[in-house]
């Protein structure tokens, strides 16, 4: 019969993510507490779903390398990402051909919000998105356009796509995820309905594909697909993550400790909606960056910058 066994913490999601007798792992604890048993699970060489973006934010490379020596095989779950791997083929055989990749965003609760009023916005506004249900933290990051941000970064590594060649484009509709600019010209993109349990289901089942029993995505009654650049006087924060992931190393660790340090803050009523980008930009301004190659290095720099974020906060 079946053996049960308990285990609870940090060191029990590391050892159910390596368990024996798993072909895929789904990795969707928010935050940076996703990237041990993320990595746990990459280094036994399974299958993993991956919903925690943080995991490839501050140890994209380090992922990499151990995929490539345990023969783990990463797909991912956000719907954005997962438009991209569709695009590419199930192998990813078109990477070579890529020249850009674009991901989209709603833009939140705020994309039609005039400037002036965004200081004054509360937490309950900001948990209203108009499109998506997602948990608290992610809905704050997208209303932040942070969210985006991180993701540039995940696409960055799952990818392998230099930083000048990941863009982002405002879509409110929300139906078109992600579009792939080929070498010829030519522009793929992967449209669905607004329903996560889609992009889930897929990486549950790939390369196969199943019926979901869900509606599909009916473009006439849509009407119209609008797209816009993103205004970083709107979304100040997405350009701190362009910030960071040019900087590479250690920059994207700090950066995540800092916002997720701040998202905090806002949502227990310590910080004002501008403050989550005071705080992040204020640690950026602060770090000096270094490599960031191995598991320890990654934990003493997300320690150091959530620390500074937590020093700033208590000054606000």
């Amino acid at each position: 019969g079946w053996r049960l066994r308990v285990v609870h913490g940090p060191e029990g999601a590391v050892e159910a993510a390596r368990a024996e007798g798993a072909d895929t792992v789904l990795s969707a604890i928010t935050g940076m507490a996703g990237f041990e048993p993320t990595l746990a699970a990459v280094r036994a060489g399974r299958r993993v779903a991956l919903a925690n973006k943080e995991s490839m934010v501050v140890g994209g490379a380090l992922l990499r390398r151990e995929a490539a020596r345990s023969g783990a095989v990463i797909v991912p779950v956000d719907s954005e990402h997962s438009g991209v791997f569709q695009c590419l083929g199930s192998r990813g055989r078109e990477r070579r051909h890529v020249r850009r990749v674009v991901l989209t965003a709603s833009g939140g609760p705020f994309f039609r919000t005039p400037l002036r009023d965004l200081a004054r916005k509360t937490v309950e506004e900001a948990l209203r998105h108009p499109r998506w249900n997602m948990g608290r933290k992610v809905t704050i990051d997208s209303a932040t356009l942070m969210n985006k941000g991180l993701e540039l970064i995940e696409a960055r590594w799952l990818f392998d796509l230099a930083p000048d060649r990941l863009g982002v484009l405002i879509h409110p509709q929300s139906a078109v995820h992600a579009l792939v600019e080929m070498a010829d010209g030519s522009v793929l993109a992967q449209l669905a309905a607004t329903d996560m349990r889609l992009p889930i289901q897929y990486a549950l089942t790939w390369p196969s594909r199943r019926d979901t029993g869900l509606p599909t995505l009916d473009l006439a009654a849509l009407g119209r697909l609008e797209f816009h650049e993103v205004d970083e006087r709107r979304y100040p924060l997405f350009g701190l993550a362009r910030r960071a992931l040019a900087g590479g190393d250690s920059w994207p660790v700090a950066l995540n400790a800092a916002n997720e340090a701040a998202v905090a803050a806002f949502l227990e009523g310590r910080l004002p909606f501008p403050g989550i980008h005071a705080v992040v930009a204020g640690v950026l301004d602060r770090h000096r960056g270094r490599p960031a190659g191995t598991a320890g290095e990654i934990r003493d720099i997300d320690r150091e910058a959530g620390r500074e974020a937590r020093r700033l906060i208590s000054q606000r």
